[in-house]
């Protein structure tokens, strides 16, 4: 179930489907970067609109864990033109994402 939230995550962003990809978060969800936090569904959307409009393209999963309902996984990633490293955590809670950490840094 939770590798199957987080391959539905993956598809949501290669398609850049806004619905699709808030349709996977816990209504009481938050997301924490280190630039912002976003708290609850308008938060949520606000952040997903402006991450999808810098075009953000997964090349390559580098690193995935999966423990119970915790999803821990490091990737490559072109966002706004610029290749990056991410590192992010997914925390599920009644099949949704119900908290996420996500950091950048770019590829030297």
């Amino acid at each position: 179930m939770t590798k199957d939230l987080f391959d539905r995550q993956l598809a949501a962003i290669a398609d850049g489907e806004l619905e699709a990809l808030l349709a996977q978060y816990h209504d009481d969800a938050v997301v924490v970067r280190f630039d912002r936090a976003a708290r609850g569904a308008a938060e949520i959307r606000d952040l997903f609109t402006a991450y999808l409009a810098a075009g953000p393209r997964v090349e390559e999963i580098t690193s995935l864990r999966i423990e119970d309902d915790v999803i821990f996984y490091n990737a490559v990633m072109t966002v706004g033109g610029n290749r990056v490293t991410t590192f992010g955590t997914l925390v599920v809670r009644d099949g949704a994402i119900w908290r996420q950490t996500a950091a950048a840094l770019p590829l030297t």
